[in-house]
């Protein structure tokens, strides 16, 4: 997943509607290509990507301690909001297509920059040309990743979304029946994880709570103390500073 910010003076952020960029979704790859060519040659105008690898959201979202795809999401964008600011750009309004409820998305964001003008809306990507333009920034990157993978690995994998054919066929031939699909796949998706519930061999992990049912014990509870730390902690490999 990529996530796009774009920059422009507060006086031509119109301009930007008069240059063609309009939601990403709604034109063809070569479009998008010219506009970001004019994005990137322009000296009013500036953009920040940040690329999500598949593996890096699968683990987020199936790993011990979940971290959903929303809050994911709005992290990436505040952090992109943040390395701008570092990078001296001075933001005056701040324009965001939500993800989740837009209201709570609102006030979280201005929380943090009560000096913002900000605008978090459904479908802000239609609604608002810098919005626009910072999806299309968002899309050709993916793109260019999508390209150069397919490329290396001499895969026909299609755009990446269900509704193209060819990444249909891709997901239906392509996983080994243990190890699932290649890491460039992201295993958290629905589409995915109903296709290796169909699919793959079904694989059980005994904890300790079965090891104690069957009457057996591990060596790693052989090894603990006999004092047990509140699981929280030991997720978060926390350790005591100072003993009172």
């Amino acid at each position: 997943m990529v996530y796009g910010l774009c920059i422009c003076p507060v006086s031509k952020k119109e301009d930007l509607k008069n240059m063609s960029f309009a939601d990403s979704k709604t034109l063809n790859e070569q479009q998008r290509d010219d506009l970001m060519q004019e994005l990137m040659k322009a000296t009013d105008y500036g953009y920040l990507v940040h690329a999500l690898s598949s593996r890096f959201i699968s683990n987020s979202m199936l790993g011990r301690t979940k971290y959903n795809l929303n809050a994911l999401s709005h992290d990436t964008a505040i952090g992109l909001v943040e390395r701008a600011i570092q990078n001296g750009v001075q933001i005056d309004e701040l324009y965001v297509d939500t993800v989740g409820d837009p209201t709570k998305y609102e006030q979280k964001l201005k929380n943090i920059w009560p000096d913002i003008d900000i605008t978090v809306s459904k479908k802000a990507d239609a609604k608002y040309p810098v919005v626009s333009a910072a999806s299309i920034c968002a899309k050709t990157v993916r793109d260019a990743f999508i390209f150069e993978w397919k490329k290396l690995n001499n895969a026909e994998a299609g755009s990446g979304y269900t509704s193209d054919p060819h990444t249909k066929t891709y997901l239906a031939n392509n996983y080994d029946e243990v190890f699932g699909y290649p890491t460039f796949v992201r295993t958290s998706w629905a589409t995915c994880s109903k296709l290796m519930d169909e699919k793959c061999i079904t694989v059980s992990w005994p904890d300790e709570e079965d090891n104690a049912k069957q009457g057996k014990s591990s060596l790693q509870n052989y090894m603990k103390n006999t004092r047990q730390r509140y699981m929280y902690f030991n997720e978060r490999c926390l350790s005591n500073a100072k003993n009172f």
